[in-house]
């Protein structure tokens, strides 16, 4: 394939954002400029993506005129109007690409339409997807996975699938479950691992008052992230337990496998993705690896001119879809 050029602007942060901790919180409390995707605003479309089984997927759809399309697709917890999700849309605006932004299932506006949970061995839900679109647009397609989704991606590029996109962005990807689930129950880390359990309970409680999940389910009391995987994720995802689950999805060993133009984008100070598990893996030739030495996890707040503050990853996003565009016009 073309070899891909690094996008060479460091991510240099401002002193009140130093380190993985600040990166990662301060990105989500300091609002995004990004507009939100709203059906019937902007030609905006909502669509429902069928899948096997009879649960469906809520994705919002954004015409372009450059004949491709950005699947972006959400971490843990979020959803599809997500502010690392609504800056990629506009980055893919302005690059006048089409966008095609997926709630996993049960996620945003996609609330009462599955029983199935999400979890980062959806890379068939992924593949539906491409599938789908692929029929129902006929464009080229891209696509970006944010945190957990990323993971899910590169499962879906190293299995191979009913779809595949011609090009694929993974950014601060999970690829070793076991040893993210460890860290982000450990330390100051236990901060997010609270906010995800939280969240996630009270999706499940929605899930029991909508009558989505299985007759007389009791509701986990899970305190943990691994805790929660063992109670929901694998009895409910089809996996013997939470390492089951964890061996079966993780993607740090198949990264040699893939043979899609694909970057990785990670920070050295990701605080529960660690970046040995993405340095020391190894990796076929279509897959470029873009490790920050700061960032956090889909943090990225870069120093701008003057007192600005700038979001480092609109930049490497816009940078690295464009080579991607290159390699994939270039293997045509």
């Amino acid at each position: 394939m073309t070899s891909l050029r690094a996008y060479a602007r460091p991510c240099t942060p401002p002193v009140w954002a130093r380190g993985g901790h600040a990166q990662t919180i301060l990105a989500h409390v300091l609002p995004t400029a990004a507009p939100a995707l709203v059906a019937g605003r902007d030609g905006v479309e909502r669509h429902e993506v069928p899948l096997p089984g009879g649960d469906r997927l809520c994705a919002l759809y954004r015409p372009g005129t450059s004949g491709a399309l950005v699947h972006l697709f959400h971490g843990l917890s979020g959803d599809a109007n997500a502010d690392y999700v609504r800056l990629a849309a506009e980055v893919a605006r302005r690059l006048g690409h089409g966008v095609l932004a997926v709630n996993h299932r049960g996620c945003g506006d996609g609330a009462g339409l599955a029983r199935g949970v999400y979890h980062s061995g959806r890379a068939d839900d992924l593949g539906e997807v491409f599938a789908w679109s692929r029929r129902r647009f006929g464009a080229r397609a891209l696509a970006v996975g944010f945190s957990l989704s990323g993971n899910a991606l590169l499962l879906l590029l190293a299995r191979g699938g009913r779809a595949l996109p011609d090009a694929a962005i993974a950014v601060n990807p999970p690829v070793d479950l076991a040893r993210c689930s460890a860290r982000i129950s450990s330390g100051w880390n236990r901060v997010y691992d609270r906010r995800f359990v939280r969240r996630l309970s009270a999706s499940l409680r929605r899930r029991r008052d909508a009558g989505l999940l299985p007759e007389r389910y009791v509701l986990p009391r899970a305190r943990t992230l691994r805790e929660l995987d063992e109670e929901v994720t694998a009895p409910l995802g089809g996996f013997r337990d939470a390492d089951d689950y964890y061996a079966r999805c993780s993607t740090r060993d198949l990264l040699a496998r893939i043979d899609t133009p694909t970057v990785i984008v990670s920070a050295a100070d990701d605080p529960f993705v660690g970046a040995e598990d993405l340095v020391g893996a190894p990796r076929s030739a279509a897959v470029h690896l873009h490790l920050e030495s700061s960032g956090g996890h889909v943090g990225y707040l870069a120093r701008g001119a003057g007192l600005r503050v700038e979001r480092w990853l609109e930049g490497a996003l816009t940078h690295y879809l464009g080579e991607l565009e290159r390699a994939v016009e270039g293997a045509a």
